[in-house]
């Protein structure tokens, strides 16, 4: 690992790529810096390489509102009543319905995840966001209507991290 007079590492460990099959070495057009502390900037990889890709700003910009939008609806399915009631024949129908829930609110869970350990500070900035504008609309007092309030909390279990 190389460090510069910033004190900041290039390289991270991470050597230049084996030869290919036919002895060539591949050619990266960019390479990305991984940090390990949060930084500002619209130049970060989130959730996927290459994206939202270097000096493109636009690309950044919905790349923060994917975030902010995949928490709000992580508070949406914490905090949903969308199953009704039913016969114990339609149970199991209402277990799967559950069951599909609970893996999507766990997998946006992890993207949202992933995406603030890219250690951009403005991910890290519209997912908190995300979460508290989504509890505020479906989880706090403020919108409760007073019957769900004294009942049932949720579709779902509460999120256990």
């Amino acid at each position: 690992m190389e460090m510069n007079g910033g004190g900041h590492m290039h390289d991270m460990g991470m050597g230049a790529a084996p030869p290919l099959s036919n002895g060539t070495m591949p050619m990266h057009h960019h390479r990305m810096m991984m940090h390990m502390t949060f930084f500002w900037g619209k130049n970060a990889e989130i959730l996927f390489d290459g994206w939202p890709g270097v000096d493109n700003l636009g690309m950044y910009v919905l790349a923060l509102i994917v975030i902010f939008l995949f928490a709000l609806i992580i508070e949406w399915l914490s905090n949903s009543h969308v199953l009704k009631e039913k016969s114990s024949s339609a149970a199991v129908a209402e277990g799967l319905m559950q069951t599909a829930m609970y893996a999507l609110r766990i997998g946006l869970a992890y993207l949202v995840m992933l995406a603030v350990m890219s250690f951009n500070a403005g991910v890290f900035l519209v997912a908190v966001a995300g979460h508290a504008v989504g509890f505020f609309f479906f989880g706090s007092r403020a919108f409760k209507k007073p019957a769900v309030a004294a009942g049932k909390t949720s579709d779902l279990p509460p999120m256990n991290c």
